[in-house]
């Protein structure tokens, strides 16, 4: 038997689920005579038996198409470079070093002006100290100077006790007047009801012109500095 008897016995035994292949093997030998008998013998098969060979070829195709597809996507992830780190990041990194040492440059300027006020504060309290009472010396120097005069003077041949009294009450009245500009004012309650805030009894005594509780005589008078008790006055009151 020849070649050509051979192919249209083997087209005419291929079931329809071979057809396709006859057909490739055809093209490849430049036979088509197998092929279209093939064909012809394909006619009396059932539409779905050819359709579910043919969709069973191009599914296994397009199933090794997807396959392909997804091995190049899988390798092209895994070829992909991981994502480079911003630009901008030393400029923002140095920005941040930047505004670090400006504020603790301002940290450090507060801190050393911080300690420049305590130490003046520190300073002034330990001036007003030792010089709080400069005023008050400096007005009771013309009253040491005037007690010095009236000394000299008291030595003098000829002066009278009189003079002598002149000098020492000028000098009690400046005395007094530099105290009262340092709030110091004096307690002479001679006559006054006594008060035990202010006075302090040395002793009671009867009287007929005077009435129980009443300062008959001032022993020695009392000092209030700014409406502060300094020294109580020392009184004898009636009873």
């Amino acid at each position: 038997m020849t070649d050509e008897g051979h192919g249209q016995e083997d087209a005419a035994a291929a079931t329809p689920g071979d057809r396709a292949t006859v057909r490739k093997i055809s093209a490849a030998t430049g036979d088509d005579t197998a092929a279209r008998e093939a064909d012809a013998e394909g006619d009396g098969a059932a539409p779905g038996e050819t359709e579910a060979a043919d969709g069973g070829i191009a599914s296994g195709e397009t199933a090794a198409t997807g396959g392909e597809a997804a091995s190049h996507g899988v390798g092209a992830d895994a070829a992909r470079p991981a994502e480079e780190p911003s630009a901008n990041i030393e400029d923002e990194l140095a920005e941040a070093q930047c505004t670090a040492q400006e504020h603790l440059d301002r940290a450090l300027r507060a801190q050393a002006e911080l300690e420049n006020v305590r130490r003046r504060v520190a300073r002034d309290i330990e001036n007003a100290h030792k010089f709080a009472l400069e005023r008050f010396v400096s007005e009771l120097l013309p009253v040491k100077d005037s007690l010095e005069r009236g000394l000299a003077a008291a030595t003098e041949e000829g002066v009278s006790a009189a003079r002598i009294a002149e000098g020492v009450e000028l000098t009690l009245r400046m005395f007094e007047q530099a105290m009262e500009k340092f709030g110091i004012r004096s307690i002479d309650p001679a006559g006054d009801p006594f008060n035990p805030e202010f006075h302090q009894a040395m002793t009671m005594q009867e009287s007929d012109t005077a009435a129980s509780g009443t300062v008959l005589t001032v022993v020695q008078k009392g000092y209030l500095l700014n409406e502060r008790l300094v020294r109580p006055a020392m009184v004898i009151v009636a009873k």
